[in-house]
């Protein structure tokens, strides 16, 4: 059981998630050092909080991967496959488009907090799911799998972010590109 922080504490810890949201929003590489000077707190105070730009980064992308496991849950309640697997990948990608840290701490070997480790397994688990299901009627390719998907849905957040211009462009050249994948993976 975890003893709720004091109110003082309790608003360090959100000014910290703040700053090292606005941190990682504008590009900016996480360090716990930036994070305290930025916040205007002393870095003891980070630190006690985070004792690792790894857990404060995990921090910052577990409201995402919940999100994305809970939006996987609801998929596998669709009756049509298809629709559910790309109905997953969109939020998938427009997640890596919108959430800075959702990228790194998906590619990360290892994880820091627990529950990451838990939020990740659901997410892989419901897209997995989605693609066996999906197999399972013969919407998409025999040959695809999962282990395919991870790249391609990486490469796609990757072209949308080098050719987009503006959040807006970015989203919407991602969302074209899902689709001419999504057209080449059907049956």
């Amino acid at each position: 059981m975890t003893t709720p922080l004091r109110k003082d504490a309790a608003r360090n810890w959100e000014r910290i998630v703040a700053v090292a949201r606005e941190l990682i929003d504008d590009g900016t590489p996480l360090q716990l050092n930036d994070v305290a000077h930025h916040a205007g707190l002393g870095v003891g105070t980070v630190y006690r909080h985070f004792p690792t730009a790894e857990a404060l980064m995990e921090t910052l992308a577990s409201a995402c991967l919940a999100e994305l496991a809970a939006h996987g849950e609801q998929a596998l309640a669709d009756d049509d496959p298809w629709r559910a697997l790309t109905g997953f990948l969109s939020r998938t990608v427009q997640a890596q488009l919108t959430d800075a840290s959702l990228a790194p701490v998906m590619a990360a070997p290892a994880d820091t907090l627990p529950r990451t480790t838990e939020l990740k397994a659901a997410v892989w688990s419901a897209g997995e799911r989605l693609l066996a299901r999906a197999h399972h009627v013969g919407a998409v390719r025999a040959d695809v799998t999962s282990d395919d998907m991870v790249p391609l849905m990486c490469g796609i957040a990757y072209a949308a972010t080098v050719h987009g211009s503006s959040p807006t462009t970015r989203v919407r050249a991602a969302h074209h590109y899902l689709t001419v994948l999504l057209e080449g993976l059907h049956v």
